[in-house]
């Protein structure tokens, strides 16, 4: 039987063989060593509904049986060839993804991660423009390797002070003010992005962006921008880089979040989700753009079988089970919810945003610095009810809600009712 150090003796390690920035959740974390779909276990055995899926990761559950058999069967099989050998796995996810990804987006460059997804299509945009400038906007997380920590606008994420001057980033505000209406805080974010394109359009090879910024607070922006977005860009040969990592495969309630805004980007990236914990990630473009990148690359362990094998189960899944469309009705579930919660606590200031199952409540939104830490004691009182939550924004001020989608609808209400009563111990 497995023996288990517990919470301090984690820590103790972690304090002596981990860098100092590594951080975790919680006052008194515990030790997680068992997953069963949306719910997690203690070393003492505790269970815990996980409403943040290791930030949008396991969207299709923690050790999801289908999954993990037929991930066992190819490690059984063929572990591991790097992509200069002839592999089936690899292909038919390629073939798979053309099926579902929009617009005419066909040919994928598998990797492990999303920043290297990011990294990637960021280069692939400079290949294909033979420019060399991006537009990227404020509080966006893109990764954490040279090009897309240039291209981050989150402060806390840039650890490299001098990135955007060295990589020609120009950032434009997001379609988010606090006091101001969507529609304004789109038509500020857009006139930005026509003076930007006016100034240098000549010189920028794209702009990334997240459909739903996630780190920065699970912000949506009004349903026309991404439209008005792709149209200037056309207009200057700007592409555009849809960010699909935290919003891909479900979560807000369609395939890829850029569906639900009605726009085929030039560029896709995706991770986490796709491979539901085991690392897969690529970067996906049109045929033209593809034909652009010929100079010899690889990634060791991009589209290994195993990883592969995966992506695919992930995929059978999301579509036997209909997880898009699951996540748009649990997500109107637990919106409604919330915005419950929002007006039965007014001294709190929820303000609720997102789509699907990609939610967040930011806490005192004119008194963030109040706000998470109050964030923080949700977290915690959460935590010992049963229910993992997470936090992100700006100020740390925003409870994230982003669950695997198999979550059922007695776990949301359980979590709400939960949820109420951490509140008004607070209010």
């Amino acid at each position: 039987m497995r023996t288990y150090i517990g919470p301090e003796g984690v820590l103790q390690k972690r304090q002596r063989y981990f860098y100092p920035c590594t951080s975790h959740f919680y006052r008194n974390p515990p030790q997680l060593v068992k997953g069963e779909m949306q719910y997690l276990y203690g070393h003492d055995g505790t269970r815990y509904t996980d409403f943040f899926a290791g930030v949008s990761v396991v969207a299709t559950g923690h050790c999801n049986p289908e999954i993990a058999e037929r991930t066992a069967e190819q490690l059984r099989t063929l572990q591991h060839t790097c992509t200069i050998y002839l592999t089936q796995p690899n292909v038919e996810l390629a073939e798979r993804l053309a099926g579902v990804l929009p617009g005419r987006l066909r040919r994928t460059f598998f990797v492990n991660s999303g920043s290297e997804a990011n990294e990637g299509a960021l280069l692939l945009a400079r290949l294909h423009t033979g420019r060399r400038g991006f537009l990227a906007l404020e509080q966006s997380l893109h990764g954490r390797t040279y090009l897309t920590m240039s291209v981050t606008g989150l402060q806390m994420w840039r650890t490299d002070s001098q990135l955007a001057e060295a990589a020609d980033v120009t950032f434009i505000p997001r379609p988010y003010e606090r006091g101001m209406s969507a529609d304004e805080a789109g038509r500020r974010s857009i006139a930005a992005l026509r003076a930007a394109l006016a100034a240098k359009g000549g010189e920028i090879a794209a702009m990334i962006a997240e459909p739903i910024q996630g780190n920065g607070g699970i912000i949506a922006p009004p349903d026309w921008y991404f439209a008005e977005v792709k149209r200037l860009l056309e207009q200057h040969g700007v592409l555009l880089i849809a960010d699909e990592i935290q919003t891909g495969f479900g979560r807000t309630g369609r395939m890829f979040a850029m569906d639900r805004y009605g726009v085929a980007p030039d560029i896709v990236t995706m991770a986490k989700a796709l491979g539901g914990g085991i690392p897969v990630a690529g970067f996906a473009a049109t045929d033209e753009i593809a034909a652009s990148f010929t100079r010899p690359s690889a990634s060791t362990f991009g589209g290994n079988p195993v990883s592969s094998v995966t992506a695919l189960a992930v995929l059978d899944y999301i579509e036997a089970h209909r997880l898009p469309e699951r996540a748009e009705r649990l997500g109107a579930q637990l919106r409604g919810g919330l915005e419950d919660l929002a007006v039965r606590f007014p001294q709190l200031a929820l303000d609720v945003r997102g789509a699907g199952l990609m939610l967040g409540a930011e806490l005192c939104a004119d008194e963030p610095q109040r706000g998470a830490g109050l964030v923080d004691d949700v977290l915690e009182a959460m935590k010992d009810r049963g229910y993992l939550i997470g936090k992100n924004g700006v100020n740390r001020n925003v409870l994230a809600f982003q669950p695997p989608l198999v979550i059922a609808e007695a776990d949301i209400d359980g979590m709400l009712s939960a949820l109420e009563a951490v509140l008004a111990g607070l209010a």
